[in-house]
């Protein structure tokens, strides 16, 4: 078979023109390709659809975010409720702004003071009645003796904020029976036993500093909140007092926790109305 070299018209062998076109049949004319089927294009891959966002965690009103393990620069950002149902949380107080432990320590001796100053007027009174003359003699004698204790409280204090570096942090652990300081952590507790002891050494009383090394050798101040009989905000010093009927317990918080903290402790505490 033939093909016409113009138009590609099949042609018998014999033929010598184009029955198609007219043109002349060259001899030999090559045959032409048969032409391809393009296969189809396959389809393109459908484009994977992007991820869906990821969900915020819920804000819980009320509750802390658990977490497994924790580690002492997450527990100083604020509370966190660990894997094993307790919440807790390091406060590094600045005893330079914050006097909370000056202004305690002061209140002890203070108090100590005038009960004993209160024993001496009732033994004056029984013994030699209403004497204005004594009276006054036995309290400027006790108005001095509270001077002298305030220098040696305020220059112990220096001496202990100068040794912690003008901070001490505090470790607070929490759950629904009791609320914690652990003591183990440089804190409030020790600070106070240590001051008390350096009171007693300069003022020369071998009893207060047997009580202060005791008060500092303690592992923990737990207070119970059954026994808890009022919880009292003081916010200018980050500052909770949980206060049983022979202890007063201190509990520092950051702003951001201080609610959260004062109405859990408020709300499990039966005897706190």
């Amino acid at each position: 078979m033939k093909y016409c070299s113009n138009c590609g018209m099949q042609l018998p062998d014999e033929s010598k023109f184009c029955f198609s076109c007219g043109a002349a049949v060259v001899t030999n004319a090559p045959i032409p390709p048969t032409p391809q089927a393009v296969p189809p294009a396959a389809p393109a891959p459908a484009a994977t659809p992007p991820p869906p966002p990821s969900m915020p965690a819920p804000n819980l009103t009320g509750q802390k975010q658990q977490q497994k393990s924790y580690d002492n620069e997450e527990l100083m950002q604020g509370v966190h409720l660990c894997s094993d149902g307790k919440y807790r949380w390091m406060y590094a107080v600045n005893m330079w702004k914050n006097p909370s432990i000056l202004i305690l320590v002061f209140k002890i001796f203070f108090w100590v003071i005038v009960g004993i100053w209160g024993l001496m007027m009732v033994i004056t009174l029984i013994e030699d009645g209403w004497d204005g003359e004594r009276i006054w003699d036995t309290t400027l004698i006790f108005l001095i003796l509270i001077g002298v204790f305030t220098v040696l409280v305020l220059i112990s204090y220096a001496i202990m904020a100068a040794i912690y570096g003008g901070k001490y942090t505090l470790l607070f652990e929490m759950d629904e029976q009791h609320i914690a300081q652990i003591l183990s952590q440089a804190n409030k507790a020790q600070a106070i036993g240590m001051l008390t002891a350096a009171v007693g050494i300069l003022s020369g009383k071998p009893a207060m500093v047997g009580l202060g090394v005791a008060s500092a050798a303690r592992n923990d101040m737990s207070s119970q909140f059954s026994n808890v009989r009022s919880v009292k905000p003081c916010r200018s010093r980050n500052l909770i007092k949980v206060n049983e009927l022979f202890t007063k317990n201190q509990v520092y918080v950051r702003d951001e926790d201080f609610d959260f903290v004062y109405n859990y402790i408020r709300d499990h505490c039966p005897r706190v109305k």
